[in-house]
């Protein structure tokens, strides 16, 4: 994965979707459906999803792996955060250090 537009842009064509029938699958925190054009910014990288709540979205409708999509983000989901908020600078660095080694392998 290279970027977050370019997975979800394959899952959809993956799953023979059209942009406006994933835009109305992926519902905010309002109850609202996304829109084809927001769908259209976030696959061509010019958006990102604004919360955790989009991230989970996606992946539930698009039967991703939610930490793999917040990896190309790069950003740590909500839980995550408050974990790295309760530690302390070196364990956040050990943290990093394991994380790094495992992607390296």
């Amino acid at each position: 994965m290279s970027s977050f537009g370019r997975a979800i842009a394959s899952a959809r064509k993956g799953k023979g979707m059209s942009q406006k029938e994933l835009a109305t699958k992926i519902v905010k925190e309002d109850g609202e459906a996304i829109t084809p054009q927001y769908l259209n910014d976030i696959e061509h990288d010019r958006r990102s999803p604004s919360s955790d709540h989009l991230v989970g979205e996606f992946a539930k409708v698009l039967k991703m792996d939610p930490l793999a999509l917040y990896g190309v983000i790069g950003m740590l989901p909500e839980q995550d955060r408050k974990l790295v908020r309760k530690s302390t600078p070196d364990q956040i660095n050990q943290a990093f250090v394991a994380f790094r080694k495992k992607l390296k392998e």
